[in-house]
């Protein structure tokens, strides 16, 4: 229920910018994706810390109250007609500063609910019950949005009805039993634990190169939110329907992505640096569909494509660390995959702005394709370094030999 309502409230905000910003709907749209993304560069490190200290139960519950409130205020702005476009600004900020602190307890809950051994299937489950919910949420609220007048009053009623929808996770969290969850033991209080982590994520050429893939497809790759309105609006002329729609269309092959993605048994960087790959090809070609038909029958396959990336990506995340600094490690994750937005969304909205929505499109997929190279090349650098200094240990006459795939 609750990810039904954040993925209305992702279509209803930015047609509500879309409605207060005429004439700069582009830019506007950019920055307030920025600022909704912009807790997760300056809060996620201190987030992580927090996840691995306190019961993630009891702080999940917290933050989706945290969530709830600047999507009632903004609902209730747009309701009564009053929203300016700094409203949603300053409530977009609001509202991600509760998730910075939700999204790497929520990450690395599923460890803790889960056998190791069903973290890959717990995982891709996962990702299916939100792009479950991303099949419904789009397409309902660009629904909505029309039945109530199209106008900014219609997107602050779908707005409302996301701040309801966090009731649904505060209660199923209260139920959950305590006793049947295996939470790690509590994170150092001292004032090194942060750096302990970002220790921890250095001494790992395997994750520097995950997080690398996750930075530039994060960055430049997966701003549907921007594209998918700007193409939608500016070279198609449709409306909220046909936008949201376009939500329901990426989710189709989303979900399918997770589903296959819960199948899987092991995760390897093959399949990480593959799907990025094949991810940005995807958005690449999207920028070049002549009609709104053909541009929403891909759709699925890039859903499909970002899906098997940004899950294979978290799955060795989480299956590849200590359990004691598991939530400082997603939060570097979730930090560098989501607080790349605030500087690639601004970019790509004034892109569109300047030379044209297919440009926001075109432009980020070859700059994930680039992103991919310089990662894979940084990481057999890194990882030659790392083995030469480990055979030196034991003969420093010996060189490594280079690191493959």
């Amino acid at each position: 229920m609750s990810n039904t309502g954040t993925w209305m409230q992702r279509v209803a905000q930015d047609w509500l910018v879309l409605e207060l910003a005429v004439g700069s709907g582009a830019t506007a749209l950019g920055i307030t994706t920025g600022l909704q993304f912009l807790p997760f560069l300056l809060l996620t490190p201190f987030a992580g810390l927090v996840a691995d200290r306190m019961p993630k139960q009891r702080l999940l519950q917290l933050t989706n109250l945290g969530m709830a409130l600047p999507a009632a205020v903004l609902g209730i702005l747009a309701v009564t007609g009053v929203a300016e476009v700094w409203h949603v600004y300053v409530l977009a900020l609001l509202l991600g500063s509760a998730s910075a602190f939700d999204a790497p307890a929520r990450q690395s809950f599923v460890s803790e609910l889960v056998e190791p051994g069903d973290l890959t299937n717990a995982v891709g489950l996962n990702s299916a019950s939100f792009n479950a919910a991303r099949l419904v949420g789009p397409g309902l609220a660009g629904v909505l949005i029309a039945a109530f007048g199209g106008g900014a009053v219609a997107t602050g009623w779908v707005i409302l009805l996301n701040a309801v929808t966090y009731a649904a996770p505060i209660w199923s969290l209260r139920h959950l039993d305590a006793s049947r969850i295996d939470a790690a033991a509590p994170a150092d209080s001292g004032p090194g634990a942060i750096r302990e982590g970002v220790a921890y994520v250095r001494a790992r050429p395997d994750l520097m190169l995950v997080l690398g893939l996750v930075f530039f497809a994060g960055t430049f790759g997966l701003n549907f939110q921007i594209t998918s309105a700007l193409m939608a609006t500016e070279v198609f002329g449709k409306g909220p329907e046909e936008f949201g729609l376009l939500g329901t269309f990426l989710a189709v092959g989303s979900l399918t992505g997770a589903l296959l993605a819960a199948r899987r048994s092991q995760v390897r960087h093959r399949l990480v640096v593959g799907a990025a790959l094949v991810f940005g090809a995807t958005v690449v070609l999207a920028g070049l569909m002549p009609t709104y038909l053909t541009f929403a029958l891909l759709a699925p396959v890039t859903g499909l494509a970002a899906l098997t990336f940004i899950t294979s990506a978290n799955t060795y995340m989480q299956l590849h660390t200590d359990a004691g600094v598991r939530g400082r490690v997603m939060a570097l994750y979730l930090m560098i995959f989501m607080g790349g937005t605030p500087v690639g969304a601004p970019i790509i909205g004034w892109i569109g702005q300047e030379y044209g929505a297919r440009w926001t499109l075109l432009g980020g997929g070859l700059l994930t394709i680039a992103g991919v190279a310089f990662s894979a090349a940084l990481y057999l650098r890194l990882d030659r370094v790392r083995r030469e200094r480990q055979r030196q240990v034991v003969d420093p006459g010996v060189r490594a030999a280079p690191a493959a795939f």
